[in-house]
């Protein structure tokens, strides 16, 4: 049981330390080679739809609620340790629900440090004209993708449970 802990807990470290890594690197190389509003295109074969553009994001997602850093910041710190708990009480969950968690938690640990540090969340990846966002916004979107993947799954196979339990339980059919 012990093991088990230890292994989900390296699992949680690893895949949220790997995106918060991730995520603060690439902010710092945007904010020390771009001016703000400043735009490059990475891949000309994708410009102007697929770009890098500094930008300053003191809201939560797609703009929304700009000027609100400290309640965005207390809500993410709460659904941080929400995560946190959670984890540890999930060891016979499915590895995908798993990582999914690890995920998210890792998404909004990069995007707490910027609202501590800078009083701002660093975005910079544009693609159309879709809300500018960043590698821990990308990481929290798809954790929780997994995650309703994973339900999804977990459901599924509940389901094909119950059936062959029912069929095992009826026996064998005289005709």
């Amino acid at each position: 049981m012990v093991r088990k802990t230890k292994r989900n807990l390296f699992l949680l470290i690893v895949i949220a330390g790997v995106v918060v890594i991730l995520d603060q690197l690439t902010k710092w190389l945007i904010r020390q080679n771009l001016a703000m509003g400043e735009e490059i295109y990475p891949i000309s074969a994708f410009a102007p739809f697929f770009r890098f553009t500094y930008w300053k994001n003191t809201g939560a997602a797609f703009g929304l609620f700009q000027n609100a850093n400290i309640p965005l910041l207390i809500m993410a710190i709460i659904i941080s340790a929400v995560i946190i708990r959670t984890y540890f009480h999930m060891e016979d969950e499915p590895l995908l629900l798993r990582i999914s968690l690890s995920m998210m938690l890792g998404g909004a640990i990069g995007n707490m440090i910027d609202r501590i540090t800078l009083g701002y969340v660093t975005d910079f990846i544009a693609v159309g004209r879709f809300p500018v966002f960043n590698i821990a916004d990308s990481s929290v979107t798809v954790g929780a993708f997994l995650m309703l993947l994973a339900f999804y799954l977990s459901e599924r196979e509940e389901k094909k449970k119950g059936v062959h339990e029912a069929e095992s339980d009826q026996g064998p059919q005289d005709a």
